[in-house]
């Protein structure tokens, strides 16, 4: 054991200084390192993927092997990246046609439900209509009620044509199955009439391209005149 006199002879001799400046370097190395593995569990950290080596039987590194296994994860990784963008894009491809549909669905209920509302306010017209018929029993009725009912149905009127609806069926006009209901046949000798509108019984409406309920009429039939002695 040393005594407090050996100490301080051998501090005085420098033997201390050597020894802390020994400890010192050690330490230095120690830190440089440990410096690499903490960068190398940094970049462990960074990285999800381990690029993991092929040896041969001689503990050697295999450069084929690996270059194969890099060129098949590489390959795997394509495929799957392929599967993904398509698989995506199929997705978006069935959103979008999706979306079409239920752009066209709501079209077509918007159209069906004003479609309904029309045709309700149809009945209504033809009370106008029934009633301006007899334009005799109509010239008698108040003149300041005439007008006011005439003017209920310009209104009623500029409604329908703002919607689209337009009337059909004029006296004059052939004979269309799609536009007019056929309701009697009226005998005819002149050719020029034959399949022609004679008289129309109640109008009917179109909505644009469809058919609200189409004009019941009356059709001219052409028979040919002949004189019996």
């Amino acid at each position: 054991m040393c005594t407090d006199h050996d100490i301080k002879s051998l501090f005085s001799r420098g033997f201390f200084c050597v020894t802390i400046a020994i400890m010192s370097d050690e330490e230095k190395k120690k830190k440089i390192m440990s410096e690499p593995l903490d960068v190398a569990r940094d970049d462990s950290a960074e990285s999800d993927e381990v690029v993991e080596f092929e040896f041969n039987d001689d503990g050697e590194e295999d450069l084929k092997k690996t270059l194969k296994k890099l060129r098949g994860s590489l390959k795997l990784g394509q495929k799957e990246k392929e599967e993904y963008l398509n698989g995506w894009q199929k997705e978006r491809a069935d959103f979008a046609n999706y979306k079409k549909e239920e752009d066209a669905r709501k079209a077509l209920f918007s159209e069906s439900m004003r479609e309904h509302i029309l045709s309700r306010f149809l009945t209504v017209l033809d009370s106008f209509n029934i009633a301006f018929s007899n334009k005799e029993t109509w010239g008698k009725v108040d003149i300041a009620w005439r007008q006011g009912v005439e003017y209920i149905h310009a209104q009623m009127d500029a409604i329908f044509e703002e919607y689209g609806v337009k009337s059909i069926g004029e006296i004059g006009e052939s004979f269309d199955p799609s536009i007019h209901q056929s309701i009697d046949m009226v005998a005819t000798d002149k050719k020029e009439q034959d399949h022609k509108v004679a008289e129309v019984i109640q109008k009917g409406y179109k909505l644009g391209g469809r058919v609200l309920r189409p004009a019941r009429v009356n059709v001219y039939e052409y028979h040919e005149h002949t004189d019996r002695k």
